[in-house]
């Protein structure tokens, strides 16, 4: 049985709002935080808003090109002025650097982006990118708007104060844990109300390309991710350690290509040279990322030449059962490329075994991978129904900013 939690439908009356968008695709400028970005950026303006894009932190930018954390930020100024030219938000966007004394800003003067802190609609707080300062204060309407559940709500159970005191600024908090605050999501939410949300796909710049053709016969499975990331967001609760990384999931399923008679490749960094091989033992292929996420369109392109996407959930995910999915999975439906992914719970909101095949077990990666091979036409055809019934940004924006009260 399938289960909503959300109203899609958008109301076409709506009146045109000043909306922000607090991100970091300047200051990490990777291709897939580019895209989830531009996929708000777009959709807004689809909606009929007035749009503006603000990076104001007190973070070290980082430089994909040459690999460096600095306090120059000359890189993200190239990349935050080629994507406002390309996307409708040139004169709107600003990067400001709090980590400078004094402070300094590029795009917008600071006295007109005060201004706009005071007389904006919404500002939406992507991933909780933005710690709060005296001037982000000034925002009426502060969303906050969640890619990775479970440690938030977790800290929320432990009583860390300091996020609660974060999240309680915010005015609405929104969380890709479509199962957070129901009785499937097992940690405790108090008396924070979360709301689900997902990641809007503009899925027009997917299926609407010269790339977006049927994937040649050689073609494969592909995935794009950070190899190990634990430490970075692990977490203890309840006498267990929670996970946030995808490395030791994609070891239990290292078998998955040569069970399935495919070739699986995956764009990562894997430094041990025992795994390295293991997964080429097992029909993986394994690129360097390096090249793909230093611009936008080659990660576009690498989405759209696959086959489709197999890819393992990180483990807070999976074991809490959050009902997250993938902003980078939901491009490649837009693309109109079936994807096998590890079951997080959301399959009791979407996929209905074609296009979009939840696993659990390599019996049912096995299974997935006859099927899309049987009938590749069906499963890419299904691919993008579900990317624009459940990922389409104007519907996933306008319910949103409904529900936020906007």
């Amino acid at each position: 049985m399938r289960v909503c939690t959300m109203q899609w439908e958008t109301n076409n009356s709506m009146k045109k709002k000043k909306i922000i968008v607090l991100g970091f695709m300047g200051g990490c400028p990777i291709a897939g935080v580019i895209w989830q970005h531009l996929h708000y950026i777009i959709g807004l303006q689809r909606l009929g808003h007035e749009v503006f894009y603000v990076e104001d932190t007190s973070r070290f930018p980082y430089n994909p090109a040459t690999f460096d954390i600095s306090d120059d930020y000359s890189y993200a100024t190239q990349t935050l002025t080629a994507l406002s030219q390309e996307h409708g938000f040139e004169g709107k966007w600003a990067y400001c650097a709090r980590y400078r004394d004094p402070l300094e800003i590029t795009g917008i003067e600071h006295s007109k982006l005060l201004e706009l802190y005071r007389t904006c609609d919404a500002a939406l707080n992507i991933c909780g990118s933005h710690d709060l300062n005296e001037d982000l204060s000034l925002i009426p309407h502060l969303l906050y708007v969640e890619s990775d559940p479970g440690v938030e709500q977790i800290k929320i159970d432990q009583k860390n104060q300091a996020t609660i005191s974060f999240l309680s600024n915010h005015k609405h908090l929104f969380t890709f844990g479509e199962h957070v605050g129901t009785p499937s999501f097992v940690v405790p939410t108090h008396d924070f109300k979360w709301l689900s949300t997902r990641q809007p796909i503009v899925t027009s710049l997917w299926c609407n390309t010269p790339t977006a053709l049927p994937p040649t016969e050689e073609a494969c499975y592909t995935s794009i991710c950070n190899w190990s990331t634990s430490g970075k967001k692990d977490i203890l609760w309840n006498e267990s350690n929670y996970l946030w990384s995808k490395s030791l999931e994609f070891l239990k399923f290292v078998e998955a290509p040569k069970k399935c008679g495919e070739t699986f490749e995956l764009a990562t960094d894997i430094k041990k040279e025992k795994e390295q091989q293991l997964f080429l033992n097992n029909n993986w292929r394994l690129v360097l990322p390096h090249d793909l996420s230093t611009h936008w369109k080659s990660y576009h392109h690498y989405i759209s030449s696959s086959k489709g996407e197999f890819t393992c959930a990180k483990d807070q995910y999976v074991r809490l059962h959050t009902g997250w999915f993938s902003d980078r999975s939901a491009c490649y439906l837009a693309a109109g490329r079936p994807v096998i992914t590890q079951e997080t719970g959301f399959s009791d909101f979407y996929g209905t075994g074609y296009g979009l095949i939840g696993f659990s077990s390599m019996e049912e990666i096995e299974e997935a991978a006859r099927s899309i091979q049987a009938d590749y036409a069906k499963h890419s055809q299904a691919a993008l129904d579900i990317a624009r019934e459940y990922f389409e940004a104007e519907k996933v924006l306008g319910s949103l900013l409904e529900r936020a009260g906007v």
